[in-house]
């Protein structure tokens, strides 16, 4: 039996935009701090449910 081959392309992921991916993340409440030369530029709080 042959292996199965499958090809594509994906689309380009925009070059200044940063994606978070909370699957993985347990259920709860998280603070995401983004710096710029080690000082905090934005506090941004978050949950999954």
């Amino acid at each position: 039996m042959k292996k199965k081959r499958y090809e594509g392309t994906l689309d380009e992921v925009p070059r200044f935009e940063i994606y978070l991916n909370v699957n993985k993340l347990k259920r709860g409440k998280y603070l995401l701090k983004i710096m710029n030369q080690n000082k905090i530029v934005k506090n941004t709080h978050f949950s999954k449910e």
